[in-house]
């Protein structure tokens, strides 16, 4: 039986810049099984083909010309437990911020550090996502998902994922070749608060201790504090990766700058903060045309609403050539641009 594929669907409900493109074809899947049966069909189409979960991570510049796929894929099951860890399962249709408060609420540790992250399950392996001190590839024991070949399911180890810095082989070697439909999660039962960052523990020391709830509560005051709702002004969080330059590199720069905030990389390099790099430059708080530099964080990009994507893209351009020009060093974007540039 042949499904459905709406044509010309307004995107604007489905990426965080509110940017009001279309997609040629577009369609809802609520299972594997309606996932593989779309598979079978759009292949027909010799057309491009976009997974696309909630949008929290991509800059459309002009309306899809292929089909996209938005997986709704739901439920969250534990598949095994005991004393130490339990092993739990979440549909890649989740939202993962519902996901992490269920992880709270039900005393499972681990990912807790990644509260009020936007995206759904499935997107959160693709770009390795992280926050204070944690990427969620510390969580993952394996994801499930179906190539957009021939539909057949594989489910991939951690370590067949080839976890980086926000990236994975999702994002790499097979990108836009599987669609994820579910991760498998592994959370420890007796939690062991990860607090490396600062500003974190002084304000969990604020509301009462290092329990779950709390450090959860933590990070949310924190992010609304210094980062827009996508909900109110278009963005995608951060929207350049913090750069990782060489311990040379990063002696040079730390003489000229001694204020520069940096940190050892587990590469070996030395990780520096894009956001201040960016605010030097005297960009935060800039705005040009109808898309800006949010004031109270220099690393996010904003819509003010009537911006496209070719303007938001001109302008991190501009932040990237003047990133380069003052320190010589080469800002990447952690936002994936969607059409021609």
């Amino acid at each position: 039986m042949r499904v459905m594929l709406p044509k010309n669907v307004s995107l604007k409900s489905y990426n965080t810049f509110r940017l009001n493109y279309k997609s040629e074809f577009f369609v809802s899947v609520k299972s594997e099984s309606d996932a593989i049966k779309v598979i079978a069909q759009i292949k027909t189409r010799q057309k491009p083909v976009l997974i696309l979960g909630s949008g929290s991570n991509l800059l459309f510049t002009d309306d899809y010309k292929g089909t996209i796929i938005h997986p709704e894929i739901r439920g969250i099951t534990i598949m095994e437990e005991n004393p130490d860890y339990v092993i739990v399962s979440a549909g890649a249709g989740e939202d993962w911020d519902s996901f992490v408060g269920w992880t709270v609420e039900n005393n499972y540790g681990g990912i807790e550090n990644l509260s009020l992250i936007p995206g759904t399950i499935g997107a959160a392996p693709i770009q390795n996502i992280g926050a204070y001190g944690v990427e969620v590839k510390d969580t993952i024991e394996k994801v499930r998902a179906l190539s957009l070949e021939n539909g057949s399911v594989r489910e991939f180890r951690n370590d067949e994922c080839l976890f980086g810095y926000r990236s994975s082989i999702f994002k790499n070697d097979l990108k836009g070749k599987y669609l994820i439909t579910s991760v498998y999660f592994k959370l420890a039962t007796t939690p062991e608060p990860n607090l490396v960052y600062g500003s974190l523990a002084n304000e969990v020391t604020k509301l009462g201790g290092a329990t779950l709830k709390n450090i959860r509560d933590a990070v949310i005051n924190i992010r609304r504090n210094k980062l827009p709702d996508p909900a109110i002004i278009g963005n995608a969080g951060s929207f350049f990766k913090n750069p990782v330059v060489d311990i040379s590199t990063a002696e040079i720069l730390r003489k000229r700058y001694p204020q520069m905030p940096c940190y050892v990389d587990p590469s070996g390099g030395i990780k520096l903060a894009a956001g201040w790099l960016i605010e030097q430059c005297g960009w935060k708080g800039k705005r040009s045309g109808n898309a800006g530099v949010y004031d109270k964080q220099a690393l996010v990009i904003v819509n003010y609403g009537e911006s496209n994507g070719r303007e938001i893209y001109n302008l991190s351009e501009e932040i990237r050539k003047s990133v380069w020009y003052r320190f010589e060093v080469e800002l990447e974007r952690e936002v994936e641009v969607i059409g021609p540039i």
